[in-house]
């Protein structure tokens, strides 16, 4: 039987992330390190403020860790737009190797988890990994301009105008930065569900299917984690994750939660089924979990981004939404050093 979960030895060494006015305006709002009210971030069209907002995070993240496009290896990056135009044009003006990537929005831990198997095994000593989405673009793209003033179904959720950029280097004991230290890749889900206003229902079972897998594998627990977090189920696929797993045998309890439910104020905000997008769990990663990772609050967190993998030609066709998600097993600093010293000494 083939062995499906990933070692991994990666420290975030930088995080960064940029965000609309919807987004500054919700819980997090203080956390994140650029917000543009306006959602246009200087540019004249949807999908430009997109691409400028993954150029803007990844610029922070070189800043905050003291180095240029040239030192990066690797740029691993994707969007929700076709071709993924959002990160190639975004990226443009680094001097770095291009990677895209389409993950729906499961991207930020997709490209994450290669940036840290690329520094793990020594390909390149810094890799990047950036991720965007916004609401305006990706209403023209899947659904409907917003100009038209469509309904929303109560299980619609609202894609997150936001982009996460991150920085992964090789562990090293007594670092300061959290770690990713094992990864489940997701394997493509499709139960059939054809709303792709209720994408929290497709996703699910991807979830609860790397969970199973990863706990099985490993051998742990949920119980065995600080917090279960998934990237954008919102309240209705979270719900269903929960039931799922409860069956499985293996509760989630109040460890677990969704990086759409924390974006948003639900009610205040009206955003239905909560936050989606491949900017929601990067900015959610980016600007909440890993710096209360890194303060000690947690010792390890499971991260798993959810991605619907459809397109507007496979929905009109009438084929299900395939969800995938990709999980990531991130420790603190203080776990990852307790654990290599008592590996050390064993």
């Amino acid at each position: 039987m083939r062995r499906e979960w990933i070692t991994l030895n990666a420290a975030i060494t930088a995080a960064a992330s940029a965000v609309g006015g919807k987004e500054a305006d919700g819980p997090l709002g203080d956390l994140f390190d650029l917000r543009d009210g306006s959602d246009r971030f200087g540019k004249d069209t949807w999908e430009d403020a997109e691409s400028e907002m993954q150029r803007l995070a990844f610029n922070v993240a070189l800043s905050k860790r003291g180095v240029r496009d040239v030192d990066v290896g690797a740029l691993f990056a994707g969007d929700l737009l076709n071709q993924c135009v959002g990160s190639s044009y975004g990226l443009l003006a680094f001097d770095t190797p291009f990677v895209g990537l389409y993950g729906a929005c499961s991207t930020a831990a997709e490209s994450l988890m290669l940036a840290s198997l690329f520094v793990t095994h020594d390909i390149f000593p810094l890799c990047g990994a950036v991720t965007s989405s916004h609401y305006c673009s990706a209403e023209r793209q899947f659904r409907t301009p917003v100009e038209y003033g469509a309904q929303r179904s109560p299980t619609a959720q609202w894609t997150v105008t936001g982009a996460g950029a991150f920085l992964t280097e090789r562990a090293v004991r007594g670092g300061a930065h959290a770690v990713v230290t094992r990864a489940q890749i997701g394997r493509a889900i499709d139960m059939g569900v054809k709303d792709a206003s209720n994408m929290g229902a497709a996703m699910a079972p991807a979830a609860a299917d790397t969970l199973k897998r990863f706990f099985e594998g490993c051998g742990s627990r949920p119980e065995d984690y600080s917090l279960i977090v998934t990237g954008d189920l919102g309240f209705e696929g979270s719900a269903i994750l929960g039931d799922l797993m409860r069956a499985e045998g293996y509760p989630l309890g109040a460890r677990y939660t969704d990086c759409g439910c924390l974006i948003y104020e639900r009610v205040r905000q009206d955003v239905h089924g909560g936050g989606s997008g491949c900017g929601c769990s990067a900015t959610v990663l980016a600007s909440h979990l890993l710096p209360k990772l890194c303060a000690g609050e947690w010792d390890r967190i499971l991260f798993l981004g959810t991605g619907a993998m459809m397109s507007p030609d496979s929905l009109k066709q009438g084929k299900g939404i395939a969800g995938i998600a990709h999980l990531l097993e991130i420790v603190s600093p203080r776990y990852f050093k307790e654990k290599e010293e008592n590996e050390w000494t064993s």
